[in-house]
C-alpha cells in the first residue's frame, strides 16, 4: 500500500526542518571557529572588548590575581610573558578550562567573554613591575636559617608538609608572600586542611590532610610521615580550617630580614613543585 499524500508532505516538512537545523548548527560552528581563529592569530581586541575584559577581570579574577593582575592568592599576570600561557590560544584555554591540580578553576563564561578577558590580561604585561625591596641572596640565607626546607620544597629538595615553593614567585605576589610570613592563617591555600587526630589507643597527631572519604582519612604529620586510619579507630578527628602549622615571623624577623626573604621567594619562578 502506497503512503498517502499527507504522509509525503509530513516527511518532506520534517526533512526541511532537519536541514535547517543542520545548517544553523554548521553556521554557528563556522562563525565561532572564525572568531577564535582571528583572535588566536593576534588580531587586536576592539576597545569595547578590552573594556568588557577589564570589567570581567575585576569581578571574576581580581580577588585572586589582584586588581592590577600583579598577583595575590593567584599568579602574577602583570608580566610580558606568562609561564603557563605562552600564546593566546593557551591563555584562552586556561581561562576557559582552568588548570587541573591547582586553585585555578574553569570558567562558565561565553567564548566571547573569555576572549575579552584574555585580551585584557595581555595588556597587564605593560603594568609597571612591583617594587620589591630587599636582597634575594641575603634572603636565601634567611630562608636557610629559619629551616624552611623542613616543610617546603625548592628545586626538588626539602619537606613535603608545606606547599612547594619552587615557582612561588610566579604564583604569588610580594604582598601576599609578606602576609603569609606575618599572618599565615590569613593565607592558607585552598584545600589545605590541618587536622588534630586522636586514636582510640591514645596516640595523638597534628598533620595535613592528604585524602579523606566517608570511612578513612590519610594525613602527613608535621615530620612528613604518612598515616592512615579508619575513622572508627579514632576518638577525635578535628578539622582545623584556616589554621596553619607555620608560625608567624612578625616578631622574629627584622624589617630588613623580611624584605630579603620576600625578595628571595619572589625570585623563585623556574621550578614547578606542584
Amino acid at each position: 500500500m502506497f503512503p498517502s499524500v499527507d504522509t509525503y508532505a509530513f516527511d518532506l516538512d520534517r526533512v526541511r526542518r532537519a536541514h535547517a537545523r543542520r545548517r544553523a548548527r554548521h553556521g554557528a560552528v563556522a562563525v565561532f571557529a572564525v572568531c577564535v581563529a582571528l583572535w588566536a592569530s593576534g588580531v587586536s581586541a576592539q576597545p569595547a572588548d578590552l573594556a568588557q575584559g577589564k570589567r570581567l577581570f575585576e569581578s571574576q579574577c581580581g580577588s585572586c590575581h589582584g586588581p592590577l593582575g600583579n598577583g595575590g592568592k593567584g599568579a602574577n599576570l602583570a608580566q610580558p610573558r606568562l609561564r603557563r600561557a605562552s600564546d593566546d590560544e593557551a591563555l584562552f584555554n586556561i581561562i576557559r578550562r582552568g588548570i587541573r591540580g591547582t586553585e585555578m578553576p574553569g570558567s562558565p563564561l561565553t567564548p566571547s567573554q573569555v576572549s575579552s578577558i584574555a585580551a585584557y590580561v595581555r595588556t597587564l604585561g605593560r603594568v609597571a613591575p612591583e617594587n620589591i625591596p630587599g636582597d634575594r641572596i641575603q634572603g636565601q640565607g634567611v630562608y636557610a636559617s629559619l629551616d624552611c626546607a623542613r616543610c617546603h620544597t625548592v628545586g626538588g629538595r626539602g619537606g613535603v608538609v608545606g606547599p612547594g615553593l619552587g615557582d612561588i614567585g610566579a604564583r604569588r605576589s610580594a604582598a601576599h608572600l609578606r602576609e603569609a610570613l606575618t599572618d599565615p592563617a590569613a593565607s592558607v591555600p585552598s584545600g589545605f586542611l590541618q587536622l588534630r587526630v586522636v586514636a582510640r589507643d591514645g596516640r595523638a597527631f597534628s598533620g595535613i590532610r592528604v585524602n579523606e572519604d566517608a570511612f578513612s582519612v590519610q594525613f602527613l604529620d608535621l615530620q612528613g610521615r604518612l598515616h592512615s586510619f579508619w575513622k572508627d579507630e579514632l576518638d577525635v578527628l578535628d578539622q582545623q580550617w584556616q589554621r596553619s602549622p607555620m608560625p608567624s615571623y612578625a616578631g622574629r624577623l627584622t624589617a630588613d630580614e623580611t624584605d630579603d626573604l620576600v625578595a628571595y621567594l619572589v625570585s623563585l619562578k623556574g621550578v614547578t613543585d606542584e
